[in-house]
C-alpha cells in the first residue's frame, strides 16, 4: 500500500513519504511552472547550460534550470537582460529558473574580494572592474532577472577552516539573510507582485554540527518559503558530508523544500533523498561528459579507454537520448581521440539525460513505496564515483 502525506506550505506540497526513511515527493508551485520534486537541475551559469540547447534540455525532461546572478552581472549585465524582458525572454526558456545569489563564485575568488557586513566589494575576474553587491542589491538583480526561484547573498567558507571564523561567517550568513527576506518582502508590499520568485534560506556553518544546527535554527525562525544546505562537497569526506546533510536536513521544516546545492554524483543524490532532499544541482554531468566520462545504467565508462574501439553498442541502451540512439561507444571514442568539439557534448547531453531521468526513477519509486530496494538495485549495479 502506498503511503500518501500532504504536507503543505505557500509554495510547495510533500505528496508522498517513504517508510523507512526521509525521502518524499512533491509539488513546487512557480510562476513557470510546477516542478516535481526530487529534481535534478542542470546547471546553465551564464544563461547556457554548456553545449547543450534549450530544446535537447526539454526533450532530456529538464524541469528547471539553474544560472547565476554573480557571472550574469558581469556579462552581459543586469540592465540588458532587464531590457530583453528578464532571463526567460533573453535565453528563450519557458520553464522556471532557480538563480544562485553568486556568493560562492565571489568568496572562491578570496583574492578578488573584500567582505565587509554592508556586503561583498569584488573585482571582476573578467577585467578587474570593481564592484560592490549588497544582499538587497542581490535580490533587487535577480528580480530584474525575472527568477523563479531566489538565492539569498551567503558566505561559504573553504574546507577546512577554523572554528571561530566559521562562527562569525554563520552570524554573518544570517545577519544577510534577514535583510533578503525584508527586501523580498517589500516587493510583496511595495509593488504589489502575487509572485516575486521563492526566497530560500541558505544553511551553512561548515562542518561543524552546532553551527549548523544553529544555522538551521536562525533561518526557520525567519520563515523562508524554502531552505537550501550550502557549503557542502567543498573538499571533505563523504561520511562527514552525509553527516552534516543529516543534521541540517532532520531540523529543517518538513513542509518546506530543501536544497542540497552543488552535490550531485548518483550515490549523493540517493543519500540526499534519503534524509529528505528535493533539488539538487551539480556541473558534474556536463564537465564528466566533456571530460569522456559517462554514467550509465551499469556504471561509468570512460570513453577514451582502448576496450571500447570496437564497441559497437550505444553507451547505455536503456537511454533515449540522441546519442544513444544514434551512435556507438567506438564513435565517441574517435571523437574524444580526434579531439571533435561533438564528442563532449553528445557525451553531456548522455549524462543530464541519465541524470535527470534518474531522479524521475527515483521519484516513482518513492510513490510505489520501493525507493530502499530501488537504491540498492543501483549500487549493485557497477561504479558510480
Amino acid at each position: 500500500m502506498k503511503t500518501r502525506t500532504e504536507r503543505s506550505s505557500r509554495f510547495f506540497t510533500v505528496h508522498h513519504e517513504a517508510k523507512d526513511c526521509r525521502a518524499r515527493t512533491g509539488v513546487l508551485k512557480t510562476a513557470h511552472g510546477d516542478i516535481r520534486t526530487p529534481v535534478f537541475m542542470p546547471v546553465g551559469t551564464q544563461g547556457s547550460v554548456k553545449t547543450i540547447s534549450n530544446q535537447e534540455l526539454v526533450e532530456a525532461g529538464a524541469q528547471v534550470i539553474l544560472a547565476n546572478t554573480y557571472h550574469l552581472t558581469l556579462r552581459p549585465g543586469e540592465k540588458v537582460i532587464g531590457e530583453a524582458g528578464g532571463l526567460h525572454r533573453f535565453m528563450s526558456w519557458n520553464r522556471p529558473i532557480l538563480t544562485d545569489s553568486g556568493g560562492f563564485q565571489i568568496f572562491s575568488l578570496a583574492t578578488l574580494n573584500k567582505i565587509r557586513d554592508e556586503g561583498v566589494d569584488f573585482r571582476s575576474h573578467i577585467d578587474g572592474s570593481r564592484h560592490f553587491l549588497t544582499p538587497e542589491d542581490v535580490i533587487r538583480i535577480q528580480r530584474t532577472l525575472g527568477s523563479d526561484i531566489l538565492m539569498p547573498l551567503d558566505e561559504c567558507v573553504k574546507y577546512p577552516a577554523e572554528r571561530d571564523y566559521v562562527e562569525k561567517s554563520v552570524a554573518l550568513t544570517s545577519r544577510w539573510a534577514k535583510r533578503s527576506k525584508d527586501h523580498w518582502e517589500s516587493l510583496f508590499r511595495g509593488n504589489g507582485e502575487a509572485h516575486p520568485g521563492i526566497l530560500f534560506g541558505i544553511v551553512q556553518g561548515g562542518t561543524d554540527t552546532t553551527l549548523r544546527k544553529r544555522s538551521a535554527r536562525e533561518l526557520i525562525d525567519m520563515d523562508f518559503p524554502g531552505y537550501a544546505v550550502g557549503g557542502l562537497s567543498v573538499g571533505e569526506p563523504s561520511d562527514v558530508m552525509y553527516g552534516i546533510l543529516n543534521v541540517a536536513t532532520e531540523k529543517l521544516p518538513k513542509e518546506k523544500p530543501r536544497y542540497l546545492m552543488g552535490v550531485g554524483l548518483p550515490l549523493d543524490l540517493f543519500e540526499g533523498v534519503s534524509q529528505g532532499v528535493d533539488m539538487f544541482d551539480c556541473v558534474v554531468p556536463t564537465r564528466n561528459g566533456r571530460n569522456a566520462t559517462v554514467f550509465t545504467s551499469e556504471g561509468k565508462l570512460l570513453l577514451r579507454g582502448a576496450s571500447y574501439t570496437r564497441d559497437f553498442r550505444p553507451v547505455d541502451e536503456r537511454c533515449p537520448c540522441y546519442g544513444c540512439r544514434t551512435y556507438t561507444r567506438a564513435y565517441l571514442r574517435h571523437l574524444f581521440n580526434a579531439e571533435e568539439h561533438l564528442a563532449g557534448r553528445l557525451a553531456a547531453l548522455h549524462n543530464l539525460t541519465f541524470f535527470i531521468q534518474l531522479l524521475d526513477s527515483i521519484r516513482r519509486a518513492i510513490e510505489e513505496d520501493r525507493f530502499t530496494e530501488f537504491r540498492r538495485e543501483f549500487e549493485a549495479k557497477g561504479d558510480f564515483l
